[in-house]
């Protein structure tokens, strides 16, 4: 559907003038945000540029960054690669020793974190948790798994734990470092054992995203740069992340993209 350019269609065919619409979306925007030197076409303005041939269907079929043609009809204009910075690799740093995924019954009932399907607020929901020798513990026949939050930039061992509803999951788990707003290791699922392998494989990679089932790491998409961003062609990324989807629904999400879900848990 697009990015920006799907909202800009959908404010004309509600009505909205068409220029308006562009405007909300370049100059508008750039100025709220204070992005000086962008969202025009004018002398000393950055020629971020986007060419499309008319304003009902909006097609792109060009778009520029700094004056540089970067994607032609759909698809990226090869172009030479910028060096990483040494210092965005290597950005996981886990205090194994620090990181304990259990969590001590106190009661009956805890908070649980309830997803709803595409949207990133989530509902605060107070649950009846099941109890195993003590410890709450994931409770899969109503959708009542375990999340922890593991930081891995300092090594401080800080991990935060609790519960959510709402991804379906009947077996596994799936880890990211992809966890706004600081980026620490995400990790969702049915076992204490295939949250640990998730997270040890997320580690392992540089940063990125997997799906762990039974010990065996089923799926994962390298993010080395920040644990954020990867290095490779977008149709690699395209189809690693295509496989981590459909593993993801095997080991029973019901979520259209349960890594983009997870990426805004960490958020208070």
């Amino acid at each position: 559907e697009g990015h920006i350019d799907s909202l800009v269609k959908m404010a004309i065919g509600e009505g909205l003038d068409p220029i308006t619409a562009i405007q909300l979306a370049t100059i508008n925007a750039a100025e709220y945000f204070g992005l000086r030197h962008r969202g025009a076409i004018a002398p000393g303005y950055r020629a971020d540029l986007v060419a499309f041939d008319d304003f009902e269907s909006l097609r792109i079929e060009k778009v520029f960054s700094g004056g540089q043609l970067v994607a032609e009809e759909g698809r990226i204009v090869p172009g030479p690669l910028k060096e990483v910075a040494a210092h965005v690799r290597g950005s996981v740093n886990v205090n194994w020793a620090g990181v304990n995924l259990k969590i001590p019954a106190r009661g009956r009932r805890a908070k649980v974190i309830g997803v709803i399907p595409d949207q990133i607020v989530t509902e605060k929901l107070n649950e009846e948790v099941k109890v195993e020798d003590g410890l709450a513990v994931a409770d899969v026949e109503r959708d009542i798994l375990k999340i922890a939050v593991i930081e891995r930039h300092k090594g401080t061992g800080n991990t935060g734990l609790g519960f959510v509803r709402g991804f379906g999951l009947k077996r596994g788990a799936i880890a990211s470092s992809v966890a706004h707003d600081s980026h620490n290791i995400i990790v969702v699922g049915t076992d204490d054992a295939d949250m640990m392998a998730a997270v040890e494989c997320v580690a392992a990679i540089g940063g990125g995203l997997a799906a762990v089932e039974n010990g065996a790491v089923r799926a994962r998409l390298p993010l080395p740069i920040a644990g954020l961003m990867s290095d490779q062609p977008l149709q690699m990324v395209r189809e690693e992340m295509d496989e981590l989807l459909a593993v993801a629904q095997e080991m029973g999400s019901r979520l259209h993209d349960p890594f983009m879900t997870i990426s805004f848990l960490a958020l208070p």
